[in-house]
């Protein structure tokens, strides 16, 4: 329910928006000044921000490092990290964005117009990600598609003309073959472009026309899809979780996603990943934060809200790795109970030593202390048949996704209704990080384009559309090698350099004193003191950390992708070839040339403005500091005419209110360095 306008207040702008930038002149020479959006509720804004920050990472990525980094001593090193970078930096960004009421750009370009270049360096990360983000989306409807039909048909392998089941087929399995086969046709390197997907075409343009339709109105379109698209796949994750359980080999699986390794911890790999996750886990960087919180009302508890949405991220990931780790439990106790009865076959016919003792076949732990007593004295090889291997194989990104976790529901009954509800669950996970994603790029860009910013239907529309034709990479048949080379170089390094300099503006540029004032004159109560500390040195020591050993690793450590191989029906690591590494290095350099270019355009403009002698722009300085400027809430600055006329005519304003200056505030100059 719309809030009632302010008083005096003709367009009807509500309590908890303002103004987003100037579209014109009045004939009194003031400026006109367009309503900003606001959320309809608090509960809209929280189901935003959790459906942005909670994704398919913590359903697919989360469970894997914690299975290969040592169980439950990773959780415990990703719970410190998460108090002490984290949530420090969630809460820098969701105050920053409320304070100044504008999108990354704006943010940044506030406190130095140096600084700009981090705002859009935000932008093109997240269009970077959005392009092959909603590749994924795609194969979700896909699969969600094909769920519709008993038996799924990933269930068995197809047969041929002749009878005989599929070569590719048999020597691998049918997921795997449904998958790399029906789904994406792959190549068998990235070298091997091929034609394009036309059914993956299909399933890009529906999703991208479903962001469109969700984001055509901001937030107030995109607000109301999260009441379900956030909040559906918790309980889908909850049926999954009650049935994993009642599963056979349930438990088996939690031990191995538990079990605390404390070694560890001596390894630098495993903070690094730690480090990275909770970097990506909570959006850091997007300029998605940033835009969600700058429609929020001034007085809006952000310190708590920071807290609430890491914590509710934090148990996401822990409850889809209790579902993960579950049903893979369930498959790999399956799978190890095929692998003994196939080594029994073997034995058919075979002249047994006597003393052989006879074993459950249920028990694959059974059959291998048999084998390990009397497996040297058979005359033909058996194998070890271990949950341990098992629970390894394809348990990482999409192949969790789309191999593991959908071979594992194939085995269960009722099958296609568990595999609608998985893929529906990926759909809306997918969308309202979409959604946060989408926003990252428009609303800077609105905020700071009037031409845009009047025509916003029209430029979302033709941003989708730019997304689709360029999308198109990822529909060849290659496409999956580009997917994977996006996700894993496009965003991680600008990301990590964003957030750097995002941390030294705050803490060091503008000041951490002074950035915590102006939280207290927001929020009427001051932080405790520890942020100051926490921002300008865990903070950054960490992420300077974190980005020299993700530039070291790839400088000692050549690229590499995962590649299927039609003739042996199963994937080879297999390193980029110079061109892809070129096309990398181009990613990287382009995402982060806005922070330098506008550093030294800003510079260079204001040494020329000073060297002609004229006045030149101040940037909000006065006398070697910061402009002082109001900090009075923007929703009620509309009444307060003698305000404004002061900021108008350039008068000082009183001591107490120095603080980060906003644009809707009706200062017309940002601050500088």
């Amino acid at each position: 329910m719309e809030k009632a306008p302010l008083p005096g207040d003709e367009q009807g702008i509500s309590e908890g928006q303002q103004a987003a930038g100037v579209d014109g002149v009045n004939p009194d020479g003031t400026d006109t000044v367009t309503a900003r959006d606001g959320w309809d509720s608090k509960l809209e804004y929280v189901l935003a921000q959790v459906g942005f920050s909670v994704g398919l990472g913590n359903v697919w990525r989360f469970p894997y490092l914690c299975h290969q980094n040592g169980g439950g001593a990773f959780l415990l090193l990703y719970i410190l990290l998460m108090v002490v970078v984290g949530v420090p930096l969630f809460f820098l960004e969701l105050a920053a964005g409320q304070s100044i009421r504008q999108g990354s750009i704006g943010v940044w370009k506030h406190i130095s117009p140096k600084l700009a270049g981090i705002g859009y360096s935000s932008c093109l990360v997240c269009f970077f990600v959005a392009l092959y983000y909603n590749v994924i989306i795609g194969w979700s409807l896909f699969y969600l598609g094909n769920s519709f039909q008993s038996p799924l048909p990933w269930e068995q392998c197809p047969v041929s003309a002749n009878g005989t089941v599929l070569k590719e087929c048999a020597a691998g399995t049918p997921t795997t073959y449904f998958w790399f086969r029906n789904a994406l046709d792959i190549t068998d390197s990235i070298d091997e472009t091929g034609e394009l997907n036309l059914t993956m075409t299909g399933c890009l343009f529906a999703a991208w026309a479903i962001v469109c339709l969700g984001m055509f109105k901001g937030i107030k379109s995109s607000g109301k899809v999260m009441y379900f698209s956030s909040v559906f796949p918790y309980v889908v994750l909850l049926c999954f979780l009650i049935r994993g359980l009642l599963l056979d080999g349930a438990v088996d699986g939690l031990k191995y996603m538990l079990y605390p390794e404390l070694s560890i911890w001596k390894d630098v790999q495993v903070w690094r990943q730690a480090a990275t996750q909770v970097f990506f886990a909570l959006g850091l960087g997007f300029g998605s934060v940033i835009a969600y919180s700058s429609y929020n009302p001034r007085h809006n508890n952000c310190h708590r809200d920071a807290i609430m949405v890491a914590s509710v991220n934090f148990m996401t990931s822990v409850l889809a790795s209790l579902v993960v780790f579950t049903v893979l439990g369930f498959r790999a106790k399956k799978m190890a109970i095929n692998c003994v009865k196939q080594n029994l076959q073997l034995l058919a016919g075979v002249d047994l030593v006597s003393g052989h003792e006879i074993f459950n076949v249920t028990e694959p732990e059974v059959y291998n202390k048999w084998l390990q007593s009397y497996g040297p004295q058979l005359p033909i090889n058996l194998t070890n048949c271990t949950m341990e291997r098992e629970m390894g194989k394809g348990v990482e990104g999409t192949g969790l996704a789309f191999i593991a976790f959908t071979e594992a529901m194939s085995l269960f009954p009722a099958s296609p209704f568990w595999s609608a509800l998985f893929f529906l669950m990926l759909l809306n996970l997918g969308l309202s990080t979409m959604f946060g994603t989408m926003e990252g790029i428009l609303t800077p860009l609105y905020d700071n384009f009037t031409t845009l910013r009047k025509r916003k239907t029209a430029f979302t529309v033709f941003a989708c559309t730019l997304g689709f034709l360029i999308g198109l990479l990822f529909t060849q048949r290659c496409g999956n090698y580009f997917v994977a080379m996006f996700d894993d170089y496009s965003a991680t390094l600008p990301l990590i350099i964003v957030v750097v300099f995002e941390t030294i503006s705050v803490a060091w540029v503008y000041g951490a004193d002074r950035f915590l004032d102006d939280i207290e004159k927001m929020l009427h109560w001051r932080p405790p003191v520890v942020y100051k500390y926490l921002w300008k040195y865990v903070c950054l020591f960490a992420m300077v950390g974190l980005l020299s050993a993700s530039i070291i690793r790839m400088i000692l450590t050549r690229p590499t992708y995962k590649a299927y191989q039609q003739d042996i029906a199963s994937e080879i690591s297999l390193e980029y070839p110079d061109w892809a590494l070129s096309v990398l290095s181009l990613l990287i350099v382009i995402a982060t040339l806005p922070v330098p270019v506008c550093f030294l355009y800003h510079t260079l403009r204001q040494h020329l403005s000073q060297s002609s002698g004229g006045d030149g722009p101040s940037h909000g300085l006065e006398n070697g500091h910061y402009r002082q400027c109001s900090t009075t809430d923007p929703d009620t600055m509309a009444t307060d005419t003698q305000l404004m006329n002061a900021v108008g005519s350039h008068l000082p304003l009183a001591e107490e209110n120095l603080g980060l200056l906003s644009e809707s505030e009706g200062v017309a100059e940002s601050t500088g360095l």
